[in-house]
């Protein structure tokens, strides 16, 4: 294997520069202030974790994981998500405060990729994390929310999708008992999107006519609330039906909320981890392919930690997010900058003025330039040395001295 060059990457990690920094920074923000509104308060775990706890809990497969050993021979691994460590913290440094608990996060997650995926191993996700309340009420808060975050970072145009995985567990246990193998194929498929591969399974599978168009119509259950009617007519699978149910009172509290125009129940949705036990959901936005959020209920993972209780949450994919705003006028992400320009007898007020307003918060820039420098400076907006500034400010002699207001 050659040696890498000095400025090469690891496949899947990127720089951002400043104007991407920025308008990342604002996402986040924007999007934390929401999650606030809400009574969410932020959390911060350990980037590095041990394998045998979060890295096993975390249901990421072992390939996907980046894994380490420190000085004493364990395994760590680099957090592939937030809900497993945040499980960690509810179930230990948080064991005495009662249910419910709204936390949320902002953090860099890391899964290893395959070179030719074209997806990336490091990213940026902001989520919430409702724990110890099992209620429709409850998954339909995260849904809510999850639809006012994106808008608060900027996305206007996006569908939420709905499923419940009781429903698909109920329906195949049914129809194809005995057979997991099957069940796990189908459930692969459903997970892709392939329904084409979907439909060739269910023909090799040589089932009888009736119970092939039941698991094949599906594939139609997608729309409104009256999917949940078509739905429990599909099967008697009291599991099934009870899933069902279950949708049809977080669709209620949407339509409280008033965020149904953005939602449809797809009960196709599977979710992409193994501790989703419930009810699970995707946000695509237009002119994305991949999903900007996904969430769901994970009843079981925080039994793992020894504090068994149910919990609902979400990611927003705050780095596709950026991609999606990418287009947009990189100045309106950068907050304005002023200039002030300077020589050796008029250093000392220059550099008091520039500490003046960048206690009110303005962005300053100071640099020593003579006076025919600062002649070349235009009004108004303006580039200097290739950066752009809204504002400037001269101490120099020789010229006109600006006595500390800005020209």
């Amino acid at each position: 294997m050659s040696k890498p060059k000095v400025f090469e990457k690891p496949i899947g990690v990127k720089d951002y520069l400043p104007s991407a920094v920025a308008k990342l920074r604002q996402i986040e923000r924007d999007v934390l202030a929401c999650m606030g509104g809400w009574g969410y308060e932020q959390i911060i775990t350990p980037t590095i974790e041990y394998y045998d706890t979060v890295g096993v809990a975390s249901s990421t497969s072992d390939q996907k994981l980046f894994k380490l050993l420190n000085n004493r021979g364990t395994t760590l691994v680099l957090r592939s998500d937030m809900t497993a460590p945040i499980a960690r913290v509810v179930s230990s440094l948080l064991k005495e405060q009662p249910f419910p608990l709204r936390l949320s996060y902002h953090a860099n997650i890391f899964r290893s990729i395959e070179e030719e995926a074209g997806r990336e191993a490091e990213f940026f996700q902001t989520g919430v994390e409702l724990v110890g309340d099992a209620s429709a009420e409850a998954d339909a808060e995260v849904v809510a929310l999850a639809i006012a975050s994106l808008k608060a970072a900027g996305v206007e145009r996006f569908k939420i999708a709905i499923g419940h995985m009781g429903f698909l567990n109920g329906l195949f246990g049914q129809t194809l008992s005995g057979r997991e193998d099957a069940q796990e194929q189908l459930k692969a498929c459903l997970l892709g999107r392939d329904y084409v591969g979907y439909r060739d399974q269910l023909r090799k599978l040589s089932l009888a006519e009736p119970v092939q168009r039941e698991l094949e119509s599906i594939l139609r259950l997608r729309g409104g609330q009256e999917i949940c009617d078509q739905a429990l007519e599909l099967t008697t699978d009291e599991t099934a039906q009870a899933s069902i149910r279950h949708l049809c009172e977080i669709w209620d509290v949407l339509k409280a909320y008033g965020v149904c125009e953005h939602v449809l129940i797809d009960l196709t949705m599977i979710g992409d981890f193994s501790y989703y036990t419930g009810m699970t959901f995707e946000g695509y936005a237009a002119d994305l392919g991949f999903p900007v959020v996904s969430g769901g209920r994970y009843d079981n993972l925080l039994g793992q930690f020894g504090r068994p209780t149910p919990a609902t949450g979400f990611a927003i994919k705050t780095t596709r997010i950026l991609e999606l705003l990418g287009d947009q006028d990189d100045t309106a992400a950068s907050a304005p900058r002023v200039l002030i320009g300077y020589d050796t007898d008029g250093r000392a007020e220059a550099l008091a003025e520039a500490q003046r307003l960048r206690g009110e918060g303005q962005s300053v820039v100071t640099e020593r330039m003579s006076a025919e420098e600062a002649g070349k400076v235009s009004e108004g907006a303006f580039s200097y040395k290739g950066n752009t500034f809204t504002e400037r400010a001269f101490y120099i002699a020789g010229i006109e001295r600006t006595g500390g207001s800005r020209a």
